[in-house]
């Protein structure tokens, strides 16, 4: 009888991953160790330009065009897809190696597939479709032939490469796009740190010192780092909005399904009554949220590639706000005195709301502290109740692999007042319970909106800028969007300023974070544009309207 075998240790799995995901980095990419030692503000170094790995047509194509404008030089034949995917290759590999942004790199693939593109436009005079030659990054939860998809889970290390690609995947390559990088996620994905055990944690391009946020944290920090035009996040607690705002960059949370979901790898049990996710766009511009958005969703057939897709189509620009000359109603969210706003976060708020009112816009103050079912304390507990009342599947045990420092926290909104929901209830009537609560927090709001005949709301995106590691806690408000299933946007707007707000700010928990005007200087500030379900359109023309508002 032979000897039994003692299990691989987690360190030496995760250690053989991370040489195989080092070594798909061509040598010429790589940096030396003294251009590796950089200063936490990535973005003021400039490092791309500095390590003189990008050519002058590299650093052109990454960094001054948006994703329209590169499109339509792509269309025309003015560039190659060959020199817009090298260019945007080498910049995530960069970005790589200085803020670990990035899971499964396949820039082979990726090149094969520009030179695939440029024979084809050469031979028909045509793009392909309407993405020809654009490449796009993709959180790591998304499938792609070939490639893991293990989302921070050690345990999943023993799992195959897919064999299918994600609905979206399929859609992208069908409509021209180049795929090229998968993004880095936070272990469980379930808080606004995208640290795991296998790539390490995601650093924020803005200060390295600071979070990148979560989940889709690796989408944030490469978009920021200008490694990504266009990526592609999942949000089912602000999972877009936090990345977006934490680094200073455009992201947008649909209606649920609107854009295909399904064909990911979550971890999570799926079924269950409650919160869904969705997925959506991360950008440096609105105009390239709305690009993705008409783009994917087009004439409404997403159906046929993936069954949790609805066939609707995008429609065109909103009529009647342009009847109005483009003049909103726009309801303005309260501060929830439990989830109070940093200083810097309800500065840059309050500047923006003053831009709007001087710009002709309508300004209605909600009071939506006035009665629970429009509060977002109220809001975050009825989420959280969701998230928690069924079974979770333990991923991380059967490894060995210990718990990341923001989920062990396991940050919880119910400092601010009792459960939604009795705990003592049988399961299903726990979801009857949950149901109702969720339908009066829906119809209150609705009527909200009917009352004072809102076009949007704008709201922060959270009580903080990025924070220090571990630290940014739990996110009221962007939850409260994901209950109610509505359409949301961040557009960066403002800087926290050590000089303007001085004054620290400590909440006494360990649910939010604490002001330290030294840790967060000149990170960026943003705010959240809101509208009702399957008001996404307008959500972003609306959106569109608010960043001229605030940039005029």
């Amino acid at each position: 009888m032979g000897e039994m075998t003692s299990p691989v240790p987690w360190q030496d799995i995760v250690a053989e991953k991370r040489r195989e995901c080092a070594q798909k980095i061509p040598r010429e990419w790589t940096l030396s160790a003294e251009q590796l030692s950089v200063p936490p503000h990535l973005l003021e170094f400039d490092l791309p330009r500095q390590c003189g790995l990008l050519s002058e047509l590299e650093l052109d194509l990454t960094e001054n065009f948006t994703a329209e404008q590169l499109l339509v030089k792509l269309a025309s034949g003015n560039v190659r897809s060959l020199d817009v995917t090298t260019a945007f290759c080498k910049r995530a590999a960069i970005a790589q190696q200085v803020t670990s942004c990035l899971t499964e790199t396949f820039f082979d693939q990726a090149l094969d597939r520009a030179k695939y593109l440029d024979e084809y436009f050469q031979r028909e005079g045509k793009p392909i479709g309407p993405l020809h030659g654009l490449p796009i990054s993709l959180k790591d939860s998304f499938c792609v032939e070939g490639l893991q998809s293990t989302v921070g889970y050690v345990s999943f290390l023993k799992n195959p490469p897919a064999s299918t690609n994600s609905g979206l995947v399929k859609l992208l390559l069908q409509l021209g796009a180049v795929l090229y990088v998968k993004t880095n996620i936070p272990q469980t994905m379930m808080t606004g740190d995208s640290e795991n055990n296998i790539f390490g944690r995601t650093l924020n391009p803005h200060n390295t010192n600071l979070t990148a946020g979560g989940s889709s944290g690796g989408e944030g920090a490469l978009v920021a780092f200008r490694g990504s035009i266009l990526g592609v996040g999942t949000d089912i607690a602000g999972s877009i909005r936090i990345p977006s705002l934490c680094c200073g960059v455009y992201g947008f949370k649909p209606t649920a399904d609107r854009v295909p979901f399904g064909g990911q790898v979550s971890g999570a049990m799926e079924g269950l009554p409650g919160l869904k996710p969705a997925a959506g766009p991360l950008a440096h511009s609105i105009a390239d949220l709305q690009l993705f958005m008409k783009t994917i969703i087009g004439e409404g057939e997403t159906w046929q590639y993936d069954q949790t897709a609805l066939a609707v189509p995008w429609y065109s620009s909103p009529h009647a706000i342009s009847e109005r000359n483009g003049v909103l109603t726009i309801g303005v969210l309260a501060e929830d005195k439990q989830f109070p706003l940093h200083p810097p976060v309800k500065r840059a708020f309050d500047r923006a709301v003053e831009l709007l009112s001087r710009a002709g816009h309508r300004i209605v103050k909600l009071d939506n502290q006035g009665k629970e079912e429009t509060s977002v304390a109220f809001s975050s507990r009825l989420s959280f109740e969701y998230f928690v009342y069924g079974p979770n599947e333990d991923h991380i045990s059967p490894s060995g692999e210990p718990l990341v420092a923001s989920v062990a926290k396991f940050a919880s909104p119910m400092f601010t007042g009792p459960w939604p929901v009795d705990q003592e209830l049988e399961t299903f009537e726990k979801i009857q319970k949950l149901h109702e609560a969720r339908t009066r927090v829906s119809d209150a709001w609705r009527q909200t909106w009917v009352d004072q005949k809102l076009d949007v709301v704008i709201a922060p995106g959270s009580q903080s800028t990025a924070t220090a590691y571990d630290t940014y806690g739990w996110p009221p408000y962007t939850l409260i969007w994901n209950l109610l299933d509505y359409p949301a946007c961040i557009i960066p707007f403002g800087k926290a300023s050590k000089e303007l707000d001085p004054e620290k700010m400590e909440t006494g928990d360990d649910v939010q974070p604490d002001y330290h005007p030294d840790e967060v200087d000149g990170a960026p500030c943003a705010v959240q544009i809101i509208t009702p379900k399957f008001q996404d359109e307008k959500c972003l023309w609306a959106a569109d309207i608010v960043d001229k508002a605030l940039r005029a």
